[in-house]
């Protein structure tokens, strides 16, 4: 497959060339998914299918454009260039631009397939018995869910030569459990197919919404709140995409008028790119620009250390390429947290007074210079008082800023997890994380 894929992209690179395009940088993707849903306690559908998409990028006389389609034939990357090539005269030239990169040499990343997820995605079924028997062990009424397994291709191929192929496999579940007034949902992601990490998912969804069946209204107000990783996770995607060049120059980061070396955060808090950790989901050698990834701390120990830019919002922002390309836009390609050295009992105790939040959803920016935000309680919270869980929360919201809240993490657990679902579409691997003194609002439906 990545043979034939290379040979669809060098063609489509070629194709670009002749209409008269200056520059041409094309990437394909294969991959093959099989999905199992629950619903009602049960495995519903499984549903198996396989798609080709076809990303390209061109310049001409510094006017940039660009396409992404379902493509798995040169006749159709064809039509795709056609297209560009009717509207390239109508654009001006692009203040972002900057030349593609000469190629470079690529250490490949190992551990990206796993021989175990390969097989599932024709056979999902033991994973399925497991988490269905795993999520049963609680007395719950009923689950809900999603596991999905992939196997992809890219290639990537461009004028300057640069001609680069890859595969991988992908494993993306979460489960909601529910119990009278209580709900509890948790998700996991990696490159490998690990059926104790699946059954310890379906666990954790289960327990939690038992343990939350009985709910209490709480009052508007400061609180300390422990964020479960599925929450710290959904927040710190909103910050890890701030940090990108192109964020910035949009005007839509917290850190438009920040410079590396500023405090932006707790010295508590260390947040990674981590393309170069075959284990996450988004890992990878290199970037759609060909140019070879490495990890590198966005924040380390508070302080902002790196903005994430592809060639363009590099030469743009006086910086160089971190490997975090898309072809137009920079891109985070997974995430992860360094990890503190607390117990989930011994974060309880420095909650003292305080709440739980373990999912979330419906989070928006209402300032993004300011980072003026507000997330719903999704699913499990709890009441914490002299640092026990005394009860369980009804829904609210946390209502807040971003940098308010990074200031004030004081403590981060010692066990991280690995989450991924739709809330979580950055892969990031992180601890459960303390942070003091934050907002909340009432929730009205």
């Amino acid at each position: 497959m990545k043979e034939e894929l290379l040979s669809l992209v060098n063609g489509a690179v070629k194709r670009a060339i002749e209409l008269g395009f200056d520059e041409a940088a094309v990437l394909s993707v294969y991959r093959e998914s099989t999905m199992v849903k629950f619903a009602n306690g049960e495995p519903s559908i499984v549903q198996s299918w396989s798609s080709n998409q076809m990303s390209i990028y061109v310049s001409k006389e510094k006017r940039l454009l660009g396409t992404s389609a379902p493509a798995s034939s040169l006749e159709e990357a064809y039509r795709m260039l056609a297209n560009l090539g009717r509207i390239s005269a109508k654009m001006p030239p692009s203040i972002l631009y900057a030349p593609l990169p000469e190629p470079r040499s690529v250490e490949p990343l190992s551990g990206l397939v796993d021989r175990k997820a390969l097989e599932a995605v024709s056979d999902p079924s033991r994973a399925s018995e497991v988490i269905v028997e795993a999520v049963q062990r609680r007395d719950i009424e009923s689950f809900a869910g999603m596991l999905q397994i992939s196997y992809s291709v890219k290639a990537l191929a461009m004028n300057t030569g640069n001609e680069l192929a890859e595969d991988s496999t992908e494993v993306q579940a979460y489960v909601r459990a529910f119990a009278d007034e209580g709900s509890g949902q948790w998700a996991y992601g990696s490159r490998t197919l690990d059926l104790s990490k699946l059954e310890e998912m379906a666990e954790t969804a289960s327990d939690l919404a038992y343990r939350s069946r009985r709910q209490e209204n709480i009052s508007p107000g400061k609180y300390n709140i422990l964020l479960s990783p599925m929450v710290a996770g959904n927040l710190l995607n909103y910050v890890a995409w701030m940090a990108t060049g192109s964020s910035v120059l949009l005007g839509q980061s917290i850190f438009i008028n920040k410079k590396p070396g500023d405090t932006v955060a707790s010295e508590k808090l260390t947040l990674m790119d981590v393309p170069r950790q075959p284990q996450l989901p988004g890992s990878t050698a290199f970037d759609d620009e060909g140019i070879p990834t490495y990890n590198k701390p966005i924040i380390e120990r508070g302080y902002l250390k790196t903005l994430l830019h592809n060639t363009k919002t590099a030469a743009k922002l006086g910086a160089k390429s971190t490997g975090n390309a898309g072809l137009v836009f920079p891109r985070v390609w997974a995430l992860s947290v360094e990890p503190g050295e607390m117990s989930f009992e011994e974060l309880l105790e420095e909650t003292g007074n305080g709440l739980v939040v373990t999912n979330n959803w419906y989070t928006r920016l209402q300032n993004y210079v300011e980072g003026i935000f507000s997330t719903i309680t999704r699913d499990a919270a709890f009441i914490v008082k002299n640092g026990e869980i005394v009860g369980a929360a009804r829904k609210f919201r946390i209502a807040d800023t971003l940098p308010n809240l990074l200031r004030n993490i004081s403590s981060l657990g010692k066990e991280v997890y690995d989450i991924y679902w739709w809330e979580v579409e950055i892969p990031t691997r992180t601890p459960y994380i303390l942070a003091k003194n934050i907002g909340t609002s009432k929730h009205t439906a």
